[in-house]
């Protein structure tokens, strides 16, 4: 995990942990109120974590009010 911010490596031991029985769906806010950043900090940060981690798989799955993610184990 050398390439990654702190930020980056927080949030992605969030979702490695949060997606370890299977795939969940998660909005930036609520990552963001679990580690104690903005909603804005995780929701730039997840587009480019997508590209590239190899831990979890990130996939923007839909927008209503906020951006909702997909997550799956990599």
């Amino acid at each position: 995990m050398t390439n990654y911010t702190d930020e980056e490596r927080r949030i992605l031991a969030y979702l490695r942990e949060s997606v370890s029985k299977g795939e969940r769906y998660f909005r930036s806010k609520k990552i963001a109120e679990q580690l104690g950043l903005s909603s804005k900090q995780v929701g730039v940060r997840l587009p480019e974590l997508a590209e590239k981690s190899e831990e979890v798989d990130i996939e923007k799955w839909g927008r209503s009010r906020s951006t909702t993610w997909k997550v799956t184990p990599g």
